[in-house]
């Protein structure tokens, strides 16, 4: 079963956002260097902690460092931007690097309500997103039929380039359009896991064969932090817990260790890790136990690694420890 990886670019404490992305370019030469299947990247705005705004800025830089590993959007949120847009960006990157480029779409706008405003969209623009699909992917195609469906509009680049697209979601509702367009789709478990087996059964029963896929194809994310020493992955996903429940609780305010330990045990607390449910932790043999029973779970013929890490080298430490157990 391939294994790739997500990363959201994220900026540390005490770190620039120019040393967060530098760190992504690490990370995917990392994953290269340890053969796995791809790398993503999602698209969220107004987080500070978050440095993976532009997907296919990034990609751009990471694609130049790179040789062959897949790049792609986990995802590129299609309501913030109009399909011709997407299509030449992501068609740029596929002539300039064939064959390593995916396109990964979700209906979410990745953000607040006062931030799509500012990005000049309206929040009904995500009722569009069917629509929207079927014409990215007519801007990305070359049959007579595309073309009509765009209107005679050609994207260069873009046009002929037929990237993969992926359906992302975390409900049935994704399940739901990748099975009736016949594509790929990838649940974001790593953080929304409730709806997981359903969906994943939704998307199965339902799926309908297409020019780009003649079966159905899960990916389902998962979080993990993986070390030789379990004690220290343990100590990881702690730390890990302790600064989602303090960056989403606390927007950017202090907290004392008593303080935090409160705010953990409190509603809102507990419901942010219920969050990363789906987290493996331990050493290879502990995480890639969980990994296959998590799989099996799924549905999945991929997994997405969300690799945990309070350091670049603990994160790389993670997909180290991983692949070698995978390897076994």
């Amino acid at each position: 079963m391939p294994l790739s990886v997500l990363d959201f670019a994220s900026v540390q404490p005490g770190q620039s956002v120019g040393e967060a992305l530098q760190d992504s370019v690490a990370l995917a030469q990392k994953a290269e260097e340890l053969d796995y299947e791809r790398v993503w990247y999602s698209e969220h705005h107004n987080m500070a902690s978050i440095a993976s705004s532009a997907p296919a800025v990034l990609m751009a830089h990471i694609a130049a460092q790179t040789e062959r590993i897949r790049l792609g959007s986990g995802g590129v949120m299609l309501p913030n931007h109009s399909p011709i847009v997407i299509a030449e960006q992501f068609g740029t990157l596929a002539e300039l690097h064939p064959g390593r480029i995916d396109l990964g779409l979700g209906r979410a706008p990745g953000t607040d309500q006062q931030t799509v405003r500012a990005l000049r969209r309206e929040p009904s623009a995500a009722e569009n997103f069917p629509s929207d699909v079927r014409e990215l992917q007519a801007f990305l195609g070359d049959s007579p039929s595309d073309l009509a469906r765009t209107r005679g509009i050609t994207a260069t680049p873009g046009r002929g380039t037929k990237i993969p697209l992926y359906i992302l979601g975390s409900s049935l509702f994704g399940a739901q359009l990748a099975a009736a367009y016949g594509l790929p789709y990838a649940f974001a478990s790593h953080f929304s896991p409730d709806a997981l087996e359903q969906a994943s059964a939704v998307y199965r029963d339902r799926f309908e064969p297409s020019e780009q896929l003649a079966e159905p194809y899960m990916i389902a994310a998962v979080n993990v932090v993986a070390d030789d020493d379990p004690e220290r992955a343990a100590a990881e996903l702690q730390h890990y817990r302790r600064q989602r429940v303090k960056l989403m609780v606390g927007r950017g305010r202090e907290f004392s260790d008593e303080e935090l330990d409160m705010v953990m045990e409190s509603a809102a607390g507990r419901q942010i890790l219920h969050m990363i449910t789906y987290s493996a932790v331990g050493d290879g043999p502990a995480a890639r136990s969980y990994l296959e029973d998590f799989a099996q779970l799924a549905g999945a013929d991929e997994l997405m690694i969300a690799p945990v890490g309070s350091t670049r080298e603990r994160v790389h430490g993670s997909l180290e420890v991983l692949r070698r157990a995978w390897s076994v």
